[in-house]
């Protein structure tokens, strides 16, 4: 089940406040400029579904964002817990940083933990399959997938070249809980 917890900045151990129903985090996340949407498949997406089938099934979806925002290029990534990089590729966003652009997410499959800096509160959210996740260009954030990742996730950029970041050197990621490995439910 997807969640929000709010804390303040200096204080990791005890959140102000949680939600666990969609239409409160979207609510709590729309008051400081982040997108959180649900979506559905227009159609059918079979485990090991190629990059274009899994685009297929929420294109009109993408569409409206891509129309709304300027988006130019769409993916899909996928991770596993046998993957042999996941390690290296997990410790790659868990630092603070920043981007040029929007950072949207939508897990089509398993779930990621989006830790956003944002006027001295930490926004913990944790997102699962049918969450749509939009970060503003220049939100400090890092996300975290478990030491066990499972996720696939659709990926809209305004950069063709796609995720580029900017790390803020500060160590405020290391003071707040990290994503727990969970049972895999997948699609």
């Amino acid at each position: 089940m997807s969640h929000l917890r709010i804390f303040d900045e200096t204080k990791p151990q005890s959140p102000l406040t949680e939600h666990h129903e969609h239409a409160a985090i979207a609510d709590a996340l729309a008051k400081v400029g982040v997108r959180f949407e649900q979506w559905e498949a227009n159609q059918p997406i079979a485990p090991g579904a190629s990059q274009d089938e899994v685009i297929a099934a929420y294109r009109r979806d993408i569409d409206r964002l891509m129309d709304e925002k300027g988006y130019q290029a769409v993916d899909v990534i996928s991770l596993a817990p046998d993957h042999p990089e996941r390690a290296t590729l997990r410790q790659k966003f868990l630092s603070e940083h920043t981007h040029s652009e929007d950072e949207v997410r939508f897990f089509v499959a398993g779930s990621g933990q989006f830790t956003l800096h944002i006027d001295g509160k930490v926004y913990d959210i944790l997102c699962e399959q049918g969450d749509l996740i939009g970060v503003p260009d220049g939100t400090r954030h890092w996300f975290d997938m478990s030491e066990s990742p499972y996720f696939v996730a659709i990926r809209l950029f305004t950069n063709k070249d796609g995720w580029v970041a900017q790390f803020t050197g500060d160590d405020i990621a290391g003071q707040f809980p990290r994503m727990q490995p969970h049972r895999i439910e997948r699609p």
